[in-house]
C-alpha cells in the first residue's frame, strides 16, 4: 500500500498492510527543537542548522525535514495554515512575544540550552462581557493565511502518496480561552460566571469557524485527516465535571465539528492529553473520529480501550513518552511498540505515534527504534504476542 492508502484503511477500521506510523505529521506527533537537532546529528543529516521550521512556535514543535521523515518511514505529512499578511507582532519585552490573539508568551528555561514558551500575560483576565466587543481579535480572513494553500495542497496530494493532515490553526476553545483569560479564572468562570464563559466561547466559535472555513475551502478536498486540539484532563481525571462539560463546552464543539464535516470528508482528529476516558462517549457523539495522543500513563489498559471504543474510535498515538521513550533502552521501546500494536491494532483503527511531541530527553536511538519497531511488529495479519 501507499502511505495514503495505509492510513485511509486504518482510519476506516480496516486492516492495511501494516500499522501506519505518524512522526512529524502534526503538532502533537512531532519533536521539540533540541530533540530534533540531536536526531539529525544521529542520522547524519545535519544538525544545529539555522533553517529548522516550526509547526508550532508556541510549543517549539518542529516541521521535520522530508529526508528525515523518509528515513523514519513516516506515513503522514502536515498541511497547515500560513502566517497572516496584515498582522505583525507588536513590540514586547526581552524574551517575550505576543501572538495574534494578543497573548504574551515568555521563554522559561528549565535546563541548559532548553526552554519552553509559557503564557505570562492574559489579556482578558479582568474583562467583562462588554469588553469582548472591543477586543482586537485576529482576522480569520487575512489573505496571507491561505495564500497559495489550495495550490500547495493540490500539488502535495497529486504528486506524493502520503496521507495529509490538515491544521487550520483556528481550532481551539478551552485552551485558547484560558490563555486569554487565565487558567484559574476560566475554571472559576465555569461555575461563578457561566454567562461570560459562554460569551467567550461563542466569540471563539465565530472566529474559528471563519478561519477553518477558509482553510477547508482551500485544502479540504485534499486532506484525509483534520487536526483539532484541546486538553480537557490531567493524568488523574477531567479538569471539570462531565456535567459542566456537557452544559457549557460540548455544544460549542458540536457546532464546530458539524461545520468541519460540512466542508470536508476528512476524519476529525482530536488531540486531548490526560485521562479523557470519561468523555470518550461524548466525543464520539459529537463527531470525533480519531483520539490522540492516547496517553497510556493516564488512560489505563489499552486493550480495554480497544474493546470498549475500538469500533467507533481510531486510536492515534499510544507509545509512551513519559517513561519508556526517555528512560528505556531500545529493547524497552520495541516491547512498548509491540504491546500497543497488539492492543490497538487488530481490525485496523490504529496509527502508531508517540504520546505527544517527543521531548529533548528522548535519546535519538529510541526514536529510530520506535519507527523500526512499527515496521517490525505492525505487519498484518498481526502475530500473537
Amino acid at each position: 500500500m501507499t502511505s495514503r492508502e495505509r492510513v485511509l484503511a486504518a482510519i476506516n477500521h480496516r486492516e492495511p498492510d501494516r500499522v501506519p506510523l505518524d512522526i512529524g505529521g502534526g503538532g502533537s506527533t512531532s519533536i521539540v527543537v533540541e530533540g530534533y537537532e540531536k536526531l539529525k546529528r544521529y542520522l547524519r543529516t545535519g544538525g544545529d542548522t539555522g533553517d529548522t521550521k516550526y509547526l508550532s512556535k508556541n510549543y517549539r514543535i518542529v516541521r521535520l525535514d522530508e529526508s528525515v521523515m523518509r528515513q523514519l518511514g513516516a506515513d503522514c505529512r502536515s498541511i497547515s495554515m500560513k502566517p497572516p499578511m496584515n498582522w505583525k507582532p507588536p513590540a514586547s519585552g526581552p524574551g517575550t512575544y505576543k501572538d495574534i490573539w494578543g497573548i504574551t508568551w515568555k521563554e522559561v528555561h528549565y535546563a541548559e540550552n532548553g526552554f519552553y514558551n509559557e503564557v505570562v500575560e492574559y489579556p482578558l483576565a479582568d474583562a467583562g462581557i462588554g469588553d469582548l466587543d472591543s477586543y482586537p481579535w485576529p482576522d480569520p480572513e487575512d489573505p496571507g493565511c491561505t495564500a497559495g494553500l489550495a495550490r500547495d495542497a493540490k500539488t502535495f496530494y497529486e504528486e506524493t502518496e502520503y496521507a495529509l493532515l490538515g491544521d487550520s490553526k483556528f481550532k481551539s476553545f478551552w485552551e485558547l480561552g484560558y490563555s486569554l483569560r487565565g487558567y484559574d479564572r476560566l475554571l472559576m468562570d465555569l461555575v461563578l460566571d457561566p454567562s461570560f464563559f459562554s460569551a467567550l466561547m461563542s466569540r471563539l466559535l465565530e472566529i474559528n469557524i471563519a478561519g477553518t472555513g477558509r482553510f477547508l475551502d482551500a485544502a479540504g478536498p485534499y486532506i484525509q485527516v483534520f487536526r483539532t486540539a484541546d486538553d480537557l484532563a490531567t493524568q488523574k481525571g477531567l479538569l471539570f465535571s462531565p456535567e459542566l462539560y456537557r452544559k457549557l463546552l460540548k455544544p460549542v464543539y458540536k457546532k464546530y465539528f458539524d461545520f468541519v464535516k460540512s466542508k470536508t470528508d476528512a476524519r476529525i482528529f482530536y488531540h486531548t492529553c490526560g485521562n479523557i476516558v470519561d468523555l470518550l462517549e461524548d466525543l464520539i457523539e459529537i463527531g470525533v473520529d480519531i483520539i490522540n495522543p492516547v496517553q497510556v500513563s493516564a488512560m489505563g489498559d489499552t486493550a480495554e480501550l480497544k474493546k470498549r471504543f475500538g469500533e467507533r474510535l481510531v486510536f492515534w498515538g499510544g507509545i509512551d513518552t513519559q517513561h519508556v521513550m526517555p528512560h528505556g533502552n531500545v529493547r524497552d521501546v520495541e516491547s512498548e511498540v509491540r504491546r500497543r500494536i497488539q492492543d490497538l491494532g487488530p481490525g485496523g483503527g490504529y496509527v502508531a505515534a508517540a504520546v505527544h511531541a517527543i521531548q529533548p530527553d528522548v535519546p535519538p536511538g529510541n526514536i529510530v527504534a520506535m519507527a523500526q519497531a512499527v515496521r517490525k511488529f505492525g505487519n498484518y495479519p498481526l502475530m500473537p504476542d
